[in-house]
């Protein structure tokens, strides 16, 4: 039933709205119990969506477009071509649809939202109803990104994230709150209206090279036409560099990530959990949404390179970061820096192996380090520091925690037998088998920030969990009362996302077979830009640049 879409998007929107308007003075007791139920209730919504998404017939490969969505709620907003003769006919649409991609960040958001607001259980006691209520708002924002097939609406959704996290981070941070908080919205904002610049440019673009084309602003309509017609190299990579610019903040790419750290360090538990798990990858799926099935010969020939170099510096850059920090949850922040670069590699691999890697380790990178997060949370509450010279031999004293940070280090650094090592073999391996030079030196850089990945994670375990027992006072924010280990509301926040770190780590082909349709169509795309790229650039390129005929059938 595509109106379970409907409902899947707005239940915690509407939930939100009940909590602020229905119960304004609620006691911070009821207000997380309503926070819980509406988010299990999407939850298991999102799951029976899901189920519902794999029991349809497959769909043959000739018959698939590049951007296929299915369980399709489609609406007309508004007509232009009834407003007049002479008006053009375009449609603005509430579009909204699932393909595998999509099914499977959204499933991620749903659990990583629960998680966040067990890990608030205790920590939020001013302005619960207020907390919990942004908390709600930014689910419906999140979900609706990854289901929005209509330009507008995509955009619409990406924007509106913002406004959440910003006043979860502005108002229940750490004290450098409100500097982190603008940071942050100014420095996602200017990047996204960019963004929507170059979207713009690209609609009417296409609407002036196929005036045929009555919905521009629908996502898998677009991307037909793009293929069918595609526009020239110039044009495709100034709308490339202007699109990119919103994506490239919200991944973030080096250097446009100096906002993440602090924003992580000042957002409570639940704010840095979805920042890092869900609100990052944003910016990783608008790239595999609409630049990488619209401007093919862009992505090949500029993004590549551009891509490829900026990841691999931020996997370098962003792990010596890590190596260098005091504060447990800076180098985690900064360890996202590294890990979305994985991501970005694998995704500009163009290649069935990179792509499908590419979002496998955006999912990967939600529980292991959504879980990290979690964690550092859970021991801030019971010693009110994260420095690293403050804390030593925690396992002695937090067993549990102790057993559950091993493990999602584990995961995140990309141990055999877990999740992250699936994803960062794929990405690396569709890395190098892009060919040319720079992809080895690409992948070779990737493959130096797995080690430095575990210099760092494992630098972490050594100092803060085992060795000589070095803690803060136990009655430390506490009165008198002994410290304790994880109780049954914390295990129930972590043992979903260890369990899925553990599953997918051993099981992954079936997420791999969930999002196979989709990304075999990018794929192929590439497959025919790469053996027809002689014939798609201008004829004065090719008489000026011979080596640009060297991936034609007859050599010069």
């Amino acid at each position: 039933m595509p109106s379970l879409l409907v409902v899947m998007i707005f239940l915690p929107a509407l939930a939100a709205v009940a909590l602020l308007l229905l119960d304004p003075k609620a006691t911070a007791a009821r207000a997380r119990w309503a926070a819980l139920l509406a988010t299990v209730a999407t939850f298991f919504v999102s799951w029976a969506v899901a189920a519902q998404y794999v029991a349809l017939p497959e769909i043959s490969s000739a018959d698939r477009m590049t951007v296929h969505p299915q369980l399709v709620v489609r609406h007309t907003w508004l007509d232009l071509s009834q407003a007049g003769a002479n008006s053009p006919a375009i449609k603005l649409e509430f579009f909204l649809g699932l393909d595998g991609i999509s099914v499977a960040l959204v499933v991620l958001t749903t659990i990583l939202t629960v998680s966040s607001v067990l890990v608030s259980w205790t920590a939020i006691k001013d302005r619960a109803a207020e907390f919990y209520a942004c908390l709600l708002i930014l689910e419906t924002g999140l979900i609706g990104v990854f289901c929005a097939f209509d330009i507008l609406l995509f955009y619409v959704f990406f924007e509106f994230t913002l406004i959440p996290l910003f006043f979860l981070v502005g108002i229940w941070g750490g004290p450098l709150r409100r500097y982190a908080a603008g940071k942050f919205f100014v420095y996602t904002l200017a990047g996204s209206l960019i963004t929507l610049l170059g979207l713009i440019s690209m609609v009417v673009a296409v609407v002036q090279s196929t005036p045929s084309l009555t919905t521009p602003f629908s996502i898998p309509d677009l991307a037909k036409a793009l293929a069918e017609n595609p526009l020239p190299e110039a044009t495709q990579t100034v709308l490339f560099l202007m699109i990119a610019a919103g994506f490239m903040v919200k991944v973030p790419l080096f250097p446009f990530h100096t906002w993440l750290p602090l924003a992580h360090v000042e957002a409570p538990t639940a704010g840095s959990v979805l920042l890092a798990g869900v609100l990052l990858k944003l910016g990783t799926y608008g790239f595999l949404r609409l630049l990488l099935p619209m401007l093919p010969i862009a992505c090949q020939k500029t993004g590549l390179p551009l891509i490829g170099t900026m990841a691999s510096i931020g996997i370098v850059y962003g792990s010596f970061c890590a190596l260098s920090q005091n504060d447990i949850k800076k180098l985690v922040a900064y360890s996202s820096v590294a890990h979305l670069g994985f991501c970005m590699l694998g995704l500009f691999a163009l290649n069935t192996e990179g792509i499908s890697g590419g979002v496998l380790q955006m999912i990967n990178h939600g529980l292991s380090t959504g879980a990290l997060f979690c964690i550092v949370g859970m021991f801030y509450e019971r010693y009110h520091t994260r420095q690293l010279n403050e804390l030593g031999g925690m396992a002695t004293k937090l067993p549990l925690l102790a057993v559950a940070m091993v493990f999602t280090s584990f995961a995140s650094i990309g141990l055999p037998g877990l999740n992250g090592f699936v994803g960062e073999f794929l990405c690396l391996a569709g890395m190098f088998k892009a060919g040319d030079g720079q992809g080895v030196i690409f992948a070779a850089l990737g493959a130096l920030g797995v080690v430095l990945g575990a210099w760092y994670l494992l630098g972490v375990l050594q100092h803060a969990f085992f060795g000589p027992v070095h803690l803060p006072a136990e009655d430390h924010g506490h009165g008198h009362e002994p410290v304790a280990d994880l109780n049954a509301r914390e295990v129930a926040a972590l043992a979903p996302l260890l369990t899925l770190c553990l599953v997918l780590g051993l099981f992954p082909q079936p997420l791999l077979n969930l999002i196979q349709p989709d990304v075999e169509a990018v794929a192929k795309l590439y497959g025919n830009v790469k053996a027809t790229m002689p014939k798609t650039v201008t004829t004065a390129s090719l008489t000026t640049s011979p080596s640009m005929a060297l991936g034609s059938e007859t050599r010069p």
